[in-house]
Order: structure tokens, then sequence, then C-alpha cells
């Protein structure tokens, strides 16, 4: 039998409100720069890498105590280093946390590297730089109802991802 490899990550989506917000920003020509399109804007909570079957990741998460978020987006455009520009995400750390220990036997290992929340907005190639792009105001809230296990495919356009499983997280407390 044939065992295929998938290249995987656990993830949130932004709801259709806060996908405008990102849309919105502004997306300048630069040599160099390929930006992100919004069927790829997410939140990776943990990337596992080559796995050879999702089923024990999806069970891990259905199995664990994941708790419903809110999320914050902002303030500002940034950078990770001179290649990446991305929208910090706020507001996910225990949910990431929750999402690495119930998955740390899969895929990769963790690392110690800490979540950083963020939305990759555009990735420069090697010579280029995104430094000057970063700055734009940003700021949108939402809640995060479940996490994604996504598949991830590479091409020349950059990645193509979808969801292999969505585990919602649940019901927000309500108010009295």
């Amino acid at each position: 039998m044939h065992t295929a490899i998938v290249r995987l990550f656990v993830a949130v989506a932004l709801p259709a409100d806060a996908l405008a917000v990102v849309a919105r920003l502004d997306r300048p020509d630069v040599p160099g720069v390929r930006w992100t399109t919004a069927d790829q804007w997410h939140v990776t909570l943990r990337f596992l890498g080559e796995v050879e079957h999702p089923g024990p990741v999806a069970a891990a998460l259905d199995g664990a105590s994941l708790a419903p978020a809110i999320a914050s987006l902002g303030p500002r455009v940034a950078t990770l280093g001179r290649g990446v520009l991305m929208v910090p995400v706020a507001g996910l750390d225990s949910l990431a946390g929750a999402v690495v220990s119930a998955t740390a036997g899969v895929g990769r290992p963790p690392g110690d590297r800490s979540f950083r929340g963020h939305l990759t907005l555009a990735r420069a190639r090697r010579g280029a730089s995104v430094r000057g792009l970063a700055g734009a105001a940003v700021a949108a809230t939402f809640p995060v109802e479940d996490v994604r296990l996504m598949r991830s495919r590479l091409g020349r356009g950059g990645a193509r991802y979808e969801d292999v499983h969505v585990r919602p997280l649940g019901d927000f407390p309500r108010d009295p």
C-alpha cells in the first residue's frame, strides 16, 4: 500500500470582516516582493511539516482541550527579518500552546521557538527587502471558533492551502 506524505499545519482562519481589513492594505509593486493572496491568509499555530497521514493529527486535535479565543490584528504592519512582511496577531498564545501540546508526538518537533502570531502579507526574494513596507496601521478583533488542520501544496505561484479537518472550539461564554 502506498502512503502519501502530506505537508500539514494547524491554523486559524480569519472571518470575512477581518479578511476585508487586511485586503484594504496597500500592496505596492516592489521588485523582488511577492504578495500573498486572501486565500493564503491564516495564522499558523503549529507547522507540522511532512506527515504520513493526517488522521492522527485530526484525532489529537479532537481529543485536546482547546478553548475559543479572541484574536486581534495589529496595531501596525511589521516585518520578520528582511524577508517577511506581516500583520501581528495577538490573543492566540494559549491556543497555540494547547495545539503544540496536543500534537507534540506528530510531525516535526515543536522546537524551542516561541509562538509569534502573525499573518504573512508578503515575502521578499533573496536580495530584496520588505522593511520599507512596514508601518501601516491595521486593526481588527475577531472570535476564533475553530482550528484547522491544513494541507500545503507548494507551487510556482506560492503555496495553496486546503482544509483537511476543522476542529470546533465550542461556544463563547454568553452574558447573563
